[in-house]
């Protein structure tokens, strides 16, 4: 049964996660068009901040917790090919949240040093750490 709990929450939590990584570079395509200091600048920066400080780090936090909880409690070795190959999507998901944390920073700071365009192809990067991380999940090759 706490296992199964654990399972949801870390689901659960990936999911809210997941949301943010998604909707945060799509905020930042827009907010490249804003003119610095404008009240639509002002809401795009207290949308990012909020978004990052309130749902993405609370949701990446109890996703990687419950994660390594379910690791621990169903057995699985550290060094199965598998999860270490699905740590390594997690890795990257880790990264890309700590890079998107910088661009509210950054845009926080008056910065405009990307155009809409690289955040629409940064936007893709979840998608293909997803695909990536889901398939070892389900599939687990080479177990």
């Amino acid at each position: 049964m706490t296992v199964l709990l654990l399972k949801s929450l870390h689901i659960v939590a990936m999911v809210a996660w997941m949301a943010g990584l998604f909707y945060l570079p799509r905020l930042f395509v827009y907010h490249t068009r804003q003119e610095i200091g404008s009240s639509a600048d002002n809401l795009f920066k207290h949308m990012e901040d909020r978004l990052i400080k309130l749902i993405m780090r609370p949701a990446g936090i109890v996703t990687i917790l419950a994660g390594s909880a379910l690791v621990t409690m169903s057995g699985f070795s550290w060094g199965d090919t598998w999860l270490v190959a699905k740590l390594a999507g997690v890795a990257g998901m880790i990264a890309y949240h700590f890079s998107l944390e910088r661009y509210v920073l950054l845009f926080a700071l008056g910065w405009r040093g990307r155009d809409e365009k690289f955040f629409r192809i940064l936007n893709e990067v979840p998608t293909v750490l997803l695909i990536w991380i889901v398939v070892w999940v389900i599939v687990k090759p080479f177990s």
